[in-house]
């Protein structure tokens, strides 16, 4: 049975158990998310009889989420810089990670990835099946086969139909597909005047998922990929399709989660989850981003964590990190690292304000570790603890403070007329403690 089935017949599962201790909630509470659909928990049958060892919940009351892709491309195939990538995602505190491989034998590079992942994988099986399979089975024996070597949660590409792509070529957008997968199933629709195959197969592709437990992320191949398409029709008529494939998922006890945007403007971003959560049923939603500005070439990850803070403060469950290689080419190691950071501290700044305790626990600890001057435990607390001792260590200074005000730091002035200074750093250890724990 699927996670889905199981909270619909009222039983909690270790999985529903994990997530619910790992977030800090009620289990039941957790129970009912996950039957209501508002929470899913990625985590194929064979992944979790294997190596999935750190599960995660995403949706609805839950920490915003972090997505790491990786994988190939036509012109890099470095498998071992590819498990570079998902080693330094999994040290940095990646939720899930994807394997977008497009160069080289893609199924063993995607098994070589899943015997050392221990977070849960995604796939885009239409980057596999190609023109090929799609014209042939619709992408389904790609998808069998992903099922099979155990990824826990895939992109399925089912909202774009022949209707869509006519609104797209009618409206004049400024970036027409700027989906992989979208781009691909979209020119062999133009090419043989048919549907999306795998929205006519969908009910096949369902058969699958629910045998395997695997979370459909229903993908947005008509997204905006420029602010200026942002909020266009053939955005919003995939959304509506991607409403009705959510009932579906549903019905069937699959678990379900959407993609969306994409390039949007700060002042649309609200509006864009509001409209995606009404349609979708309050579906969790999985954020491309969002971007908003389109000139941030080089440093897309600030921009893309600018939105993205915003997106998961209005109610965006999980976001897909960017890299500095954004629209510029395959990301490396350290693009990686500093893709996922930014979107890290995005994430933990949307949660302070959606009011997840742990969240502001942690900065609570911070900022009680400052006024003491306790820098260990400024350090330890760091998102980034290696950057931050490196810092202090090459810009050192003469005093207890930092180099920056050196002896006429304001918290080194007073310190030493708080009575309970001591009390304090004891206090830090414990918030230390427990925060480490929960975060």
């Amino acid at each position: 049975m699927t996670q889905m089935e199981y909270a619909k017949k009222g039983k909690i599962t270790p999985e529903m158990e994990y997530v619910a201790k790992s977030e800090g909630i009620d289990v039941k509470e957790l129970m009912e998310l996950v039957k209501n659909g508002e929470v899913v928990i990625p985590a194929n049958k064979i992944h979790l009889s294997k190596n999935l060892r750190k599960l995660v919940g995403i949706g609805k009351n839950l920490k915003t989420k972090v997505n790491v892709n990786l994988g190939t491309s036509y012109d890099f195939i470095n498998i071992e810089e590819e498990k570079e990538k998902l080693k330094i995602s999994i040290k940095y505190g990646a939720d899930t990670v994807m394997d977008l491989s497009t160069g080289g034998d893609l199924r063993k590079i995607r098994k070589e990835l899943m015997e050392i992942c221990e977070i849960p994988i995604g796939s885009v099986p239409v980057y596999e099946a190609e023109f090929n399979a799609a014209k042939e089975k619709g992408s389904i024996f790609e998808i069998e086969i992903h099922a099979k070597d155990g990824i826990d949660f895939m992109t399925i590409h089912a909202g774009i139909t022949l209707e869509g792509i006519r609104f797209m070529k009618n409206q004049g957008r400024t970036t027409w597909i700027v989906s992989r997968g979208g781009g691909l199933l979209a020119a062999w629709m133009l090419f043989h005047n048919r549907e999306n195959p795998l929205l006519e197969n969908f009910d096949d592709i369902l058969d699958i998922c629910k045998t395997y437990d695997i979370t459909i992320s229903l993908g947005d191949a008509l997204r905006p990929g420029s602010i200026a398409d942002s909020f266009d029709r053939p955005q919003v008529h995939e959304l509506l399709v991607l409403g009705e494939l959510v009932d579906r998922c549903r019905k069937a006890n699959v678990q379900v989660m959407v993609e969306g945007p994409g390039h949007v403007p700060l002042n649309e971003i609200q509006a864009q989850i509001i409209l995606q959560k009404k349609i979708t049923r309050n579906a969790p939603f999985y954020v491309l981003g969002m971007l908003p500005t389109d000139i941030a070439a080089g440093w897309d990850h600030i921009a893309g964590a600018i939105g993205g803070a915003l997106a998961g403060w209005f109610g965006a469950d999980m976001l897909c990190y960017l890299t500095p290689a954004e629209h510029l080419g395959l990301p490396n190691v350290e693009h990686v690292k500093e893709g996922l950071i930014a979107f890290k501290i995005a994430a933990h700044i949307a949660d302070i304000a959606k009011g997840i305790k742990s969240a502001y626990e942690w900065d609570l600890a911070m900022s009680r570790a400052r006024y003491s001057l306790d820098w260990e435990n400024q350090i330890r607390l760091s998102i980034d603890p290696q950057k931050a001792k490196q810092i202090r260590e090459e810009r050192t200074t003469k005093t207890v403070a930092c180099s920056m005000c050196g002896p006429f730091c304001p918290m080194n002035l007073i310190e030493k007329f708080v009575e309970d200074a001591k009390k304090a750093r004891e206090e830090v250890k414990a918030i230390l403690e427990k925060s480490l724990k929960e975060v």
